[in-house]
């Protein structure tokens, strides 16, 4: 059915296909949510330590 250098192309392909399919699910399940949760923490703080520096400056 296959010659040698098809099937270890065939066998690249599905390495490489399997790669980026694991690779997508990490990013999507960890990567990416862990990343803008902290950037959301990091931006409150930033908001919350201005608000703070207003209310020090005018009281």
């Amino acid at each position: 059915m296959f010659e040698f250098d098809q099937y270890l192309g065939f066998l690249a392909f599905l390495t490489i296909l399997t790669i980026g399919f694991w690779l997508m699910i990490f990013l999507l399940t960890f990567v990416i949510p862990y990343w803008l949760f902290g950037a959301s923490i990091e931006r409150f703080k930033e908001i919350r330590e201005e608000r703070k520096a207003k209310r020090a400056g005018t009281a």
